[in-house]
């Protein structure tokens, strides 16, 4: 699935294309998507879109009429192409625009969406509850430290938790956790103020530079411009299982926390 650091990365891909133009049409070949795009979708046809944002996961198509919320869900991706351009499997959705370009949703499994509202967009259902972003000011250590009292769940599955931070994936929490030296099953509130504030440091950084990178976790996934969205990042332990840690050359122990994958270190992570 997609994460923070790729929706990012594609929300950089599209939006030179598209902010600015009108749309002329928005094309459903499939309807049938995690849930069922609504007709509404077709508002936003004859306005011009303002901009293209992101909450969490979510890519938020801002036009003079409403928001379209955009999700890629587990195998989605998106590309600008010129309208003419034949369509493949599984290009579900396309809207079009007055630059004789359109932008495609193609999604083989269907579990991505596009939703439309008119109303206040933060206050949707599926982003009310949202924690804050995790590379903005209101993302610290305090913050954190706050929420995690008597928090009895595992430090890892706790930073995962978009009710508390967003965008913190698999992949993220492991290499975040393992640069703060801190073990993944660790109660979140028994974990010092200290503590956290290198977490919250390693968090920001790790995801930051993901999105330099352009993104690591599917191999499928590609840009606007078809060009490769994910570059290998130096992982330090997620997908190294068994492998040496690269600090002190102790074999990394691989576990499933939150029936996730979870490698860490048993020496440098307390």
């Amino acid at each position: 699935m997609p994460e923070l650091p790729e929706v990012e990365v594609s929300r950089m891909g599209i939006a030179p294309h598209i902010e600015g133009h009108r749309v002329n049409k928005v094309n459903v070949h499939d309807a049938r998507l995690r849930w069922p795009v609504p007709e509404q979708v077709h508002q936003v046809e004859g306005c011009r879109l303002l901009r293209v944002t992101r909450r969490a996961k979510y890519l938020l198509l801002e036009t003079e009429q409403g928001v379209l919320i955009l999700h890629l869900g587990m195998s989605g991706k998106l590309r600008v192409v010129p309208i003419e351009t034949p369509r493949v499997k599984h290009d579900h959705i396309e809207i079009e625009f007055d630059t004789g370009h359109c932008l495609r949703l193609n999604d083989p499994r269907r579990f991505g969406a596009l939703l439309f509202t008119e109303d206040n967009v933060e206050e949707h259902k599926l982003l009310a509850m949202l924690g804050p972003e995790p590379l903005t000011e209101s993302f610290t250590a305090d913050y954190l430290f706050q929420r995690s009292r008597d928090k009895k769940q595992p430090i890892k599955t706790f930073i995962m938790d978009n009710h508390q931070v967003v965008g913190v994936g698999n992949i993220y929490a492991n290499e975040a956790l393992f640069k703060a030296g801190i073990h993944p099953k660790r109660a979140a509130g028994a974990i010092s103020k200290a503590r956290y504030q290198r977490l919250v440091k390693h968090i920001k950084e790790t995801l930051a530079e993901a999105i330099q990178q352009g993104g690591t976790t599917l191999r499928d996934f590609t840009r606007a411009d078809g060009s490769p969205g994910y570059f290998a990042q130096k992982l330090q332990v997620y997908g190294r299982g068994g492998k040496m840690c690269m600090r002190c050359k102790k074999p990394l122990k691989e576990i499933r926390l939150g029936q996730r994958s979870t490698v860490y270190c048993t020496q440098c992570q307390r």
